[in-house]
């Protein structure tokens, strides 16, 4: 087994475990609800909940220990899970969010996005907060799994992320389309 198929089973059992806890227990949501104040990794109530996943080799700084943090925070915040990837959800957000009929989509919300894909390793958690709030708000979910793989590294600031923040904007900007295109063709089942 590779070394990145044991992580993406790692990242799964540690959703599942997630859910688990929204089904069973309130009070821990709270505590990971209320870690998003502090920086990931720094809110002592959240450390039952998400150390056990980190592993104890692991420094206390490590890009993936941080996304776990991170990840549980914004699991808790908003525990909507869906296949799409974050970037595919926020542009099916900017869709649903369009100003008029002339618009193809939410030009405020492409500006958050694109601020988000200019964060470094340092402010990227500010900006998926105030994201997955706005999902929130529109019942919109995400692969939590997916969002756990990207942010462990986003969040190494050695790590290089250019491939990554290309494919967050290939993924909004197909979902932010999507309606779009779909309008634009013609129906080939009424043309007979």
């Amino acid at each position: 087994m590779s070394d990145s198929s044991l992580k993406d089973d790692h990242a799964k059992a540690f959703v599942e475990y997630l859910m688990t806890l929204r089904e069973r227990d309130r009070g821990a949501l709270a505590a990971l609800r209320h870690s998003l104040a502090f920086e990931p990794g720094a809110y002592p109530k959240a450390f039952p909940y998400v150390e056990r996943f980190a592993g104890a080799a692991t420094h206390e700084r490590d890009a993936r220990r941080l996304a776990l943090y991170a990840v549980a925070g914004l699991f808790a915040r908003h525990p909507e899970t869906a296949a799409q990837t974050f970037a595919a959800a926020f542009g099916q957000l900017a869709r649903k969010r369009k100003a008029g009929s002339e618009k193809e989509y939410s030009t405020s919300i492409e500006n958050r996005f694109v601020a988000l894909l200019g964060a470094d390793a340092e402010n990227i958690f500010d900006y998926l907060r105030q994201a997955i709030s706005l999902l929130a708000a529109d019942d919109i979910g995400l692969n939590y799994v997916q969002l756990l793989a990207d942010l462990s590294q986003w969040m190494n600031p050695n790590a290089y992320t250019d491939r990554l923040r290309q494919r967050w904007a290939r993924d909004f900007y197909r979902a932010a389309q999507a309606e779009v295109e779909t309008q634009a063709k013609p129906d080939t089942a009424n043309a007979s």
